[in-house]
């Protein structure tokens, strides 16, 4: 019978994957952390890492340097993904572990990747497997720990951060991938287009497996014409808009929502706009945007312009009636009107206040001017003895009578601000205050005391 040889077969894995540099040296990006001289970098190349976490966007090294690591240290390099894994999968690599460093005297360095989607059951298995030296536990993760992951696990392991790959360094991927005859695609002799290249590195944002993918799937295009120049028209054809940049429940929506409301607090409408179009772009819901406007309107704008309120639920209900179109279109005007209105958080402070208060002390007995007096024996009871009504009064206003239980007399809680008709509200509380000051003085207002 013949044999079968398979040294000739051809690589088809992507070219992300035939890239992926073996050594620390060829690593791109991360140099705070990787870089010479570094803490991790020296415990890498002397193999004593310890547990860590990787924390960073996509496509910025997260497998690879947990490879890198796993190489140094002369550990086997055991994978394992929380989308698709249980305990079940946890107690079978956990068993091999022990089996190679009973047998081989050989260390498990176990790579879980996107470790957050484990609940707390599942990160607890790891735990004491860490603490006993069965495993090198090295979790990878969009998300940040301190929210995603359990404290028992953070405290057993040293959180890296990794940042987006700089454009400089995209480059130098790029270079490799065109030139590389053995792995990259050197033996196609692709030309970039100046422009392409640019918007080759802006569509990657930060991502070198984006970057690849982007650029294998051009280099098939173009092989498939027979040709090997690569136009910026091309890459558009075949990525008509940029791919979504965040998860709608992950850290970079929520960062893009923070960053929309600071600049709407800040009275910047080109800055709102701006992370209102990127939540967009990125497939984010404009009705969350929408939800986020009420809440800014009485939240940092308040009675300083109360229109505000109701032009964001104006905005919503655009968009609810006549879809994303025109809605969206709705709730950039709303956002532009509401960064540009008088700012005040008086009654957001106010209310935040009177809350706590609440809480904190006794619940005070409701004067008996102010309680309800439905029948006769409440009436002599006291209930709503001596209650003013306000319109039967000069100026609808009852001088100097007292609305606050008696043990927060003469407290005030809502101050406005002097901006937008809080100004007003401003004066007009100055001005009954002095009706109620000449009440008192002339023994017509209630008891404070």
């Amino acid at each position: 019978m013949t044999s079968l040889s398979f040294d000739f077969l051809p690589d088809v894995r992507p070219l992300a994957a035939r890239l992926r540099p073996l050594k620390l040296a060829d690593y791109v990006g991360q140099q705070h952390l990787v870089g010479p001289g570094t803490p991790l970098r020296q415990a890498i190349e002397a193999g004593r890492v310890t547990s860590l976490i990787f924390w960073g966007p996509p496509g910025t090294g997260k497998t690879t340097l947990a490879e890198l690591v796993a190489s140094h240290a002369d550990a086997y390099l055991a994978k394992i993904s929380a989308v698709t894994a249980g305990v079940k999968e946890i107690r079978e690599e956990i068993t091999a572990a022990k089996f190679r460093l009973l047998e081989r005297q050989q260390r498990t360095l176990l790579f879980v990747d996107e470790v957050h989607r484990f609940n707390k059951s599942q990160q607890d298995a790891f735990l004491p497997h860490i603490e006993d030296g069965t495993i090198i536990f090295i979790g990878a993760t969009t998300e940040n720990p301190s929210f995603s992951l359990n404290n028992a696990l953070l405290s057993r392991a040293r959180v890296c951060i990794l940042k987006k790959i700089a454009a400089d360094e995209l480059q130098s991927v790029l270079t490799r991938a065109l030139t590389d005859v053995e792995s990259g695609l050197g033996a196609q002799q692709l030309t970039l287009e100046p422009a392409a290249t640019e918007l080759l590195l802006s569509l990657a944002d930060g991502d070198a497996r984006r970057l690849l993918n982007l650029l294998e799937l051009a280099a098939q295009s173009v092989q498939a014409q027979g040709e090997n120049y690569i136009s910026a028209a091309l890459l558009k054809q075949l990525v008509p808009r940029q791919l979504p940049g965040f998860d709608n429940q992950g850290d970079q929506f929520y960062d893009l929502i923070s960053a929309l409301h600071k600049s709407v607090r800040g009275s910047s409408p080109d800055g709102a706009l701006y992370w209102y179009c990127r939540i967009l772009e990125g497939g984010g819901d404009p009705l969350y945007v929408a939800r986020r406007l009420l809440a800014i309107a009485s939240e940092d704008i308040g009675n300083a312009d109360p229109r505000a309120l109701t032009i964001a639920l104006d905005a919503w209900d655009t968009f609810s009636r006549v879809g994303p179109a025109e809605g969206e279109r709705a709730i950039a005007q709303a956002l532009i009107y509401l960064a540009l209105a008088p700012k005040s958080n008086a009654v957001y402070s106010a209310f935040k206040q009177m809350r706590a208060l609440v809480q904190q002390l006794p619940s005070f007995e409701v004067p008996l001017h102010l309680r309800n007096a439905p029948t006769k024996l409440m009436k002599e009871m006291g209930h709503g003895d001596g209650y003013r009504y306000a319109h039967h009064e000069p100026g609808a206003y009852a001088a100097g009578e007292r609305y606050l239980p008696l043990e927060l007399a003469g407290q005030q809680f809502y101050q406005p601000s002097d901006r937008g008709l809080e100004k007003q509200l401003q004066e007009k509380m100055n001005y009954l205050w002095q009706l109620d000051q000449a009440a008192k003085a002339n023994g017509d207002g209630r008891d404070q005391s």
